[in-house]
Protein backbone atom coordinates (compact mmCIF):
# COMPACT_ATOMS: atom_id res chain seq x y z
CA UNK A 1 0.00 0.00 0.00
CA UNK A 2 1.14 3.57 -0.47
CA UNK A 3 2.98 5.34 2.32
CA UNK A 4 0.63 6.92 4.81
CA UNK A 5 -2.12 4.40 4.05
CA UNK A 6 -3.30 1.64 6.34
CA UNK A 7 -5.36 -1.24 5.03
CA UNK A 8 -7.26 -1.39 8.31
CA UNK A 9 -7.98 2.34 8.48
CA UNK A 10 -11.55 3.51 8.02
CA UNK A 11 -10.50 6.72 6.28
CA UNK A 12 -12.10 10.11 6.93
CA UNK A 13 -15.76 9.20 6.61
CA UNK A 14 -18.27 6.79 5.14
CA UNK A 15 -17.56 7.93 1.58
CA UNK A 16 -13.78 7.84 1.90
CA UNK A 17 -12.41 6.19 -1.27
CA UNK A 18 -10.67 2.85 -1.26
CA UNK A 19 -8.38 1.47 -3.94
CA UNK A 20 -7.35 -1.87 -5.45
CA UNK A 21 -4.21 -2.36 -7.51
CA UNK A 22 -3.67 -5.51 -9.55
CA UNK A 23 -0.15 -5.99 -10.90
CA UNK A 24 -0.36 -8.91 -13.28
CA UNK A 25 2.00 -10.53 -15.74
CA UNK A 26 0.93 -8.12 -18.49
CA UNK A 27 -0.98 -5.20 -16.94
CA UNK A 28 -0.85 -2.81 -14.03
CA UNK A 29 -4.40 -1.78 -13.19
CA UNK A 30 -5.80 0.48 -10.50
CA UNK A 31 -9.39 1.16 -9.43
CA UNK A 32 -10.54 3.71 -6.86
CA UNK A 33 -14.11 3.47 -5.59
CA UNK A 34 -16.58 4.69 -3.01
CA UNK A 35 -19.75 2.91 -1.82
CA UNK A 36 -22.62 3.15 -4.28
CA UNK A 37 -26.33 2.48 -4.00
CA UNK A 38 -27.58 -0.95 -3.12
CA UNK A 39 -24.19 -2.21 -2.04
CA UNK A 40 -22.66 -1.52 -5.44
CA UNK A 41 -19.33 0.11 -6.16
CA UNK A 42 -19.05 3.58 -7.62
CA UNK A 43 -15.77 3.90 -9.50
CA UNK A 44 -14.30 7.38 -9.18
CA UNK A 45 -10.91 6.86 -10.85
CA UNK A 46 -8.97 4.22 -12.74
CA UNK A 47 -5.65 3.64 -14.42
CA UNK A 48 -4.36 0.83 -16.62
CA UNK A 49 -1.08 0.31 -18.43
CA UNK A 50 0.48 -2.65 -20.21
CA UNK A 51 3.85 -3.20 -18.48
CA UNK A 52 4.65 -6.82 -19.43
CA UNK A 53 6.19 -7.50 -16.05
CA UNK A 54 6.44 -11.19 -16.85
CA UNK A 55 8.41 -10.71 -20.05
CA UNK A 56 11.05 -13.44 -20.19
CA UNK A 57 10.24 -14.91 -16.76
CA UNK A 58 9.30 -18.23 -18.33
CA UNK A 59 12.80 -18.55 -19.78
CA UNK A 60 15.02 -16.93 -17.14
CA UNK A 61 12.97 -17.30 -13.97
CA UNK A 62 13.72 -13.64 -13.24
CA UNK A 63 12.04 -10.27 -13.70
CA UNK A 64 14.06 -8.29 -16.26
CA UNK A 65 15.39 -4.80 -15.67
CA UNK A 66 13.36 -3.27 -18.51
CA UNK A 67 10.17 -4.88 -17.21
CA UNK A 68 10.87 -3.66 -13.68
CA UNK A 69 11.50 -0.13 -14.92
CA UNK A 70 8.24 -0.08 -16.91
CA UNK A 71 6.36 -1.45 -13.93
CA UNK A 72 7.76 0.99 -11.38
CA UNK A 73 6.97 3.88 -13.74
CA UNK A 74 3.33 2.71 -13.85
CA UNK A 75 3.24 2.30 -10.07
CA UNK A 76 4.43 5.88 -9.65
CA UNK A 77 1.46 7.04 -11.73
CA UNK A 78 -0.83 4.91 -9.56
CA UNK A 79 0.60 6.61 -6.48
CA UNK A 80 -0.23 10.01 -7.99
CA UNK A 81 -3.85 8.91 -8.50
CA UNK A 82 -4.03 7.65 -4.92
CA UNK A 83 -2.74 10.94 -3.52
CA UNK A 84 -5.02 13.03 -5.72
CA UNK A 85 -8.09 11.10 -4.53
CA UNK A 86 -7.08 11.07 -0.87
CA UNK A 87 -7.10 7.28 -0.68
CA UNK A 88 -6.23 5.94 2.75
CA UNK A 89 -7.12 2.26 2.30
CA UNK A 90 -5.45 0.30 -0.48
CA UNK A 91 -4.81 -3.32 -1.30
CA UNK A 92 -2.09 -3.78 -3.90
CA UNK A 93 -1.34 -7.30 -5.13
CA UNK A 94 1.03 -8.95 -7.57
CA UNK A 95 0.19 -12.27 -9.18
CA UNK A 96 1.73 -14.97 -11.38
CA UNK A 97 4.86 -13.23 -12.69
CA UNK A 98 5.86 -12.25 -9.16
CA UNK A 99 5.00 -15.72 -7.85
CA UNK A 100 7.32 -17.33 -10.39
CA UNK A 101 10.22 -14.87 -10.31
CA UNK A 102 13.26 -15.65 -8.23
CA UNK A 103 13.95 -11.94 -7.74
CA UNK A 104 10.44 -10.83 -6.75
CA UNK A 105 11.98 -9.20 -3.68
CA UNK A 106 13.54 -6.63 -6.02
CA UNK A 107 10.07 -5.73 -7.31
CA UNK A 108 8.69 -5.36 -3.80
CA UNK A 109 11.61 -3.17 -2.70
CA UNK A 110 11.48 -0.91 -5.75
CA UNK A 111 7.69 -0.54 -5.53
CA UNK A 112 8.04 0.47 -1.89
CA UNK A 113 11.11 2.71 -2.21
CA UNK A 114 10.42 4.37 -5.58
CA UNK A 115 6.61 4.46 -5.77
CA UNK A 116 5.69 4.27 -2.08
CA UNK A 117 3.44 1.25 -2.67
CA UNK A 118 3.58 -1.90 -0.58
CA UNK A 119 2.85 -4.84 -2.84
CA UNK A 120 1.56 -8.19 -1.60
CA UNK A 121 2.30 -11.31 -3.65
CA UNK A 122 -0.85 -13.41 -3.41
CA UNK A 123 -1.29 -17.12 -3.98
CA UNK A 124 -3.10 -18.56 -6.98
CA UNK A 125 -5.90 -19.64 -4.64
CA UNK A 126 -6.35 -16.11 -3.30
CA UNK A 127 -6.32 -14.72 -6.84
CA UNK A 128 -9.10 -17.11 -7.85
CA UNK A 129 -11.13 -16.32 -4.73
CA UNK A 130 -10.95 -12.57 -5.30
CA UNK A 131 -11.88 -12.95 -8.98
CA UNK A 132 -14.95 -14.93 -7.92
CA UNK A 133 -15.97 -12.26 -5.41
CA UNK A 134 -15.65 -9.58 -8.09
CA UNK A 135 -17.60 -11.48 -10.76
CA UNK A 136 -20.31 -13.16 -8.66
CA UNK A 137 -22.86 -10.32 -9.11
CA UNK A 138 -22.98 -11.13 -12.85
CA UNK A 139 -24.15 -14.72 -12.46
CA UNK A 140 -27.57 -15.06 -14.06
CA UNK A 141 -30.20 -15.17 -11.25
CA UNK A 142 -32.07 -17.82 -13.22
CA UNK A 143 -29.01 -20.07 -13.59
CA UNK A 144 -27.83 -22.72 -11.16
CA UNK A 145 -24.36 -21.18 -11.34
CA UNK A 146 -21.48 -20.26 -13.59
CA UNK A 147 -18.01 -21.39 -14.57
CA UNK A 148 -15.87 -18.29 -14.13
CA UNK A 149 -12.58 -18.07 -16.00
CA UNK A 150 -9.91 -15.39 -15.82
CA UNK A 151 -7.30 -15.61 -18.60
CA UNK A 152 -4.30 -13.69 -17.34
CA UNK A 153 -0.83 -13.00 -18.62
CA UNK A 154 0.84 -15.79 -16.67
CA UNK A 155 -2.00 -17.98 -15.41
CA UNK A 156 -5.66 -18.81 -15.94
CA UNK A 157 -8.06 -19.22 -13.04
CA UNK A 158 -11.11 -21.47 -13.27
CA UNK A 159 -13.79 -21.10 -10.59
CA UNK A 160 -17.06 -23.02 -10.41
CA UNK A 161 -19.71 -21.11 -8.47
CA UNK A 162 -23.08 -22.72 -7.72
CA UNK A 163 -26.08 -21.45 -5.78
CA UNK A 164 -26.77 -22.92 -2.37
CA UNK A 165 -30.20 -23.67 -0.90
CA UNK A 166 -30.69 -19.98 -0.16
CA UNK A 167 -29.81 -18.90 -3.70
CA UNK A 168 -26.41 -17.38 -2.88
CA UNK A 169 -23.56 -18.40 -5.19
CA UNK A 170 -20.62 -20.09 -3.50
CA UNK A 171 -17.37 -21.56 -4.76
CA UNK A 172 -17.61 -25.31 -5.34
CA UNK A 173 -14.04 -25.72 -6.56
CA UNK A 174 -11.38 -23.51 -8.10
CA UNK A 175 -8.07 -24.05 -9.83
CA UNK A 176 -5.21 -22.03 -11.28
CA UNK A 177 -3.26 -23.26 -14.31
CA UNK A 178 0.11 -21.59 -15.06
CA UNK A 179 -0.83 -20.88 -18.67
CA UNK A 180 -1.43 -17.29 -19.72
CA UNK A 181 -1.26 -15.15 -22.83
CA UNK A 182 2.24 -13.77 -22.20
CA UNK A 183 3.87 -17.08 -21.33
CA UNK A 184 2.21 -18.83 -24.27
CA UNK A 185 3.07 -16.04 -26.72
CA UNK A 186 6.72 -16.26 -25.70
CA UNK A 187 6.89 -20.05 -25.91
CA UNK A 188 4.92 -20.28 -29.17
CA UNK A 189 6.47 -17.39 -31.06
CA UNK A 190 4.02 -14.57 -30.45
CA UNK A 191 2.60 -13.26 -33.70
CA UNK A 192 3.80 -16.19 -35.81
CA UNK A 193 0.55 -18.13 -35.44
CA UNK A 194 -1.28 -19.50 -38.45
CA UNK A 195 -4.47 -21.55 -38.52
CA UNK A 196 -2.58 -24.83 -38.06
CA UNK A 197 -0.53 -23.42 -35.17
CA UNK A 198 -3.67 -22.13 -33.52
CA UNK A 199 -5.32 -25.54 -33.82
CA UNK A 200 -2.29 -27.20 -32.22
CA UNK A 201 -2.23 -24.71 -29.35
CA UNK A 202 -5.97 -25.12 -28.82
CA UNK A 203 -5.44 -28.87 -28.59
CA UNK A 204 -2.61 -28.44 -26.10
CA UNK A 205 -4.74 -26.15 -23.96
CA UNK A 206 -7.61 -28.61 -24.12
CA UNK A 207 -5.29 -31.26 -22.73
CA UNK A 208 -3.96 -28.98 -19.98
CA UNK A 209 -7.37 -27.78 -18.87
CA UNK A 210 -8.76 -31.27 -19.27
CA UNK A 211 -6.74 -32.15 -16.18
CA UNK A 212 -8.44 -29.25 -14.37
CA UNK A 213 -11.85 -30.57 -15.43
CA UNK A 214 -10.96 -34.04 -14.21
CA UNK A 215 -10.12 -32.67 -10.77
CA UNK A 216 -13.41 -30.72 -10.72
CA UNK A 217 -15.41 -33.76 -11.84
CA UNK A 218 -13.95 -35.69 -8.92
CA UNK A 219 -15.76 -33.21 -6.64
CA UNK A 220 -19.08 -32.97 -8.48
CA UNK A 221 -20.47 -32.84 -12.00
CA UNK A 222 -21.22 -29.44 -13.49
CA UNK A 223 -24.51 -29.38 -15.43
CA UNK A 224 -23.64 -27.28 -18.50
CA UNK A 225 -27.34 -26.84 -19.29
CA UNK A 226 -27.98 -25.13 -15.96
CA UNK A 227 -24.77 -23.06 -15.94
CA UNK A 228 -23.22 -20.42 -18.15
CA UNK A 229 -19.66 -19.32 -18.74
CA UNK A 230 -18.55 -16.05 -17.13
CA UNK A 231 -15.30 -14.70 -18.53
CA UNK A 232 -13.07 -11.91 -17.34
CA UNK A 233 -9.78 -10.79 -18.88
CA UNK A 234 -8.43 -8.81 -21.79
CA UNK A 235 -8.95 -11.75 -24.12
CA UNK A 236 -12.65 -12.29 -23.56
CA UNK A 237 -13.50 -8.58 -23.33
CA UNK A 238 -11.67 -7.97 -26.60
CA UNK A 239 -13.51 -10.83 -28.31
CA UNK A 240 -16.80 -9.41 -27.02
CA UNK A 241 -15.96 -5.93 -28.33
CA UNK A 242 -15.30 -7.37 -31.78
CA UNK A 243 -18.51 -9.42 -31.66
CA UNK A 244 -20.38 -6.22 -30.78
CA UNK A 245 -18.70 -4.52 -33.77
CA UNK A 246 -17.26 -1.72 -31.69
CA UNK A 247 -14.69 0.41 -33.54
CA UNK A 248 -12.58 0.50 -30.37
CA UNK A 249 -12.82 -0.95 -26.92
CA UNK A 250 -15.49 0.59 -24.67
CA UNK A 251 -15.85 -0.89 -21.18
CA UNK A 252 -19.35 0.50 -20.71
CA UNK A 253 -20.58 -1.33 -23.81
CA UNK A 254 -18.79 -4.61 -23.05
CA UNK A 255 -19.09 -5.24 -19.31
CA UNK A 256 -21.99 -7.52 -18.35
CA UNK A 257 -22.95 -8.32 -21.97
CA UNK A 258 -24.35 -11.71 -22.97
CA UNK A 259 -23.13 -13.68 -25.99
CA UNK A 260 -23.60 -17.01 -27.65
CA UNK A 261 -20.41 -18.98 -27.13
CA UNK A 262 -20.54 -20.01 -30.78
CA UNK A 263 -20.37 -16.35 -31.84
CA UNK A 264 -17.31 -15.66 -29.68
CA UNK A 265 -15.61 -18.80 -30.99
CA UNK A 266 -16.23 -17.57 -34.53
CA UNK A 267 -14.48 -14.28 -33.67
CA UNK A 268 -11.54 -16.25 -32.21
CA UNK A 269 -11.25 -18.29 -35.40
CA UNK A 270 -11.24 -15.12 -37.52
CA UNK A 271 -8.49 -13.56 -35.43
CA UNK A 272 -6.38 -16.71 -35.59
CA UNK A 273 -6.56 -16.60 -39.39
CA UNK A 274 -5.07 -13.08 -39.52
CA UNK A 275 -1.39 -12.17 -39.44
CA UNK A 276 0.08 -9.92 -36.76
CA UNK A 277 -0.53 -6.74 -38.76
CA UNK A 278 -4.11 -7.74 -39.47
CA UNK A 279 -4.83 -8.29 -35.80
CA UNK A 280 -3.11 -5.03 -34.81
CA UNK A 281 -5.31 -3.12 -37.27
CA UNK A 282 -8.47 -4.11 -35.39
CA UNK A 283 -9.37 -1.25 -33.06
CA UNK A 284 -10.35 -3.43 -30.11
CA UNK A 285 -7.06 -5.36 -30.37
CA UNK A 286 -4.41 -2.81 -31.36
CA UNK A 287 -0.65 -3.35 -31.53
CA UNK A 288 -0.23 -3.92 -27.79
CA UNK A 289 -2.39 -7.04 -27.79
CA UNK A 290 -1.83 -8.31 -31.32
CA UNK A 291 0.71 -10.94 -30.25
CA UNK A 292 -1.28 -11.99 -27.18
CA UNK A 293 -4.82 -12.37 -28.45
CA UNK A 294 -4.36 -15.70 -30.27
CA UNK A 295 -3.00 -17.56 -27.21
CA UNK A 296 -5.95 -16.14 -25.28
CA UNK A 297 -8.33 -17.35 -27.99
CA UNK A 298 -6.83 -20.85 -27.72
CA UNK A 299 -7.38 -20.89 -23.95
CA UNK A 300 -10.98 -19.69 -24.30
CA UNK A 301 -11.72 -22.22 -27.05
CA UNK A 302 -10.29 -25.04 -24.94
CA UNK A 303 -12.42 -24.01 -21.95
CA UNK A 304 -15.53 -23.93 -24.13
CA UNK A 305 -14.63 -27.34 -25.60
CA UNK A 306 -14.44 -28.83 -22.11
CA UNK A 307 -17.45 -27.02 -20.61
CA UNK A 308 -19.81 -26.60 -23.60
CA UNK A 309 -22.24 -24.08 -22.13
CA UNK A 310 -24.32 -22.22 -24.68
CA UNK A 311 -24.10 -18.76 -23.14
CA UNK A 312 -21.23 -16.54 -22.07
CA UNK A 313 -21.40 -13.43 -19.94
CA UNK A 314 -18.45 -11.07 -20.25
CA UNK A 315 -17.08 -9.20 -17.25
CA UNK A 316 -14.74 -6.24 -17.40
CA UNK A 317 -14.27 -6.75 -13.68
CA UNK A 318 -12.82 -9.36 -11.37
CA UNK A 319 -9.82 -9.31 -9.05
CA UNK A 320 -9.82 -5.55 -8.37
CA UNK A 321 -13.58 -5.45 -7.80
CA UNK A 322 -13.25 -8.36 -5.41
CA UNK A 323 -10.69 -6.46 -3.37
CA UNK A 324 -12.81 -3.30 -3.40
CA UNK A 325 -15.90 -5.15 -2.24
CA UNK A 326 -14.00 -6.59 0.68
CA UNK A 327 -12.45 -3.23 1.58
CA UNK A 328 -15.89 -1.64 1.62
CA UNK A 329 -17.68 -4.49 3.41
CA UNK A 330 -19.08 -3.61 6.85
CA UNK A 331 -16.84 -4.77 9.67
Amino acid sequence: MARGMRRGSRGRGPASPVAALDLGTNNCRLLIAVPGRGGNLRIVDSFSRIVRLGEGVGQSGLLGEAALTRTVAALKICAEHLRARGVRRLRAVATEAARRAGNADVLLARARDEAGIELEIISAEEEARLAAVGCAPLIDPAAQGALIFDIGGGSTEIIWMRRDGGGAPGVVVSSSEPAGVVTLAESWGGGAFDAAGYARLRGEMRERFGAVKARMDATAALDVGAHHLLGTSGTVTTLAAIALRLPRYDRGKVDATWHRCADILAVADRLAALDLAGRAAIGAVGPDRADLIVPGCAIFAAIRDLWPCERLRVADRGLREGMLRELLAPR
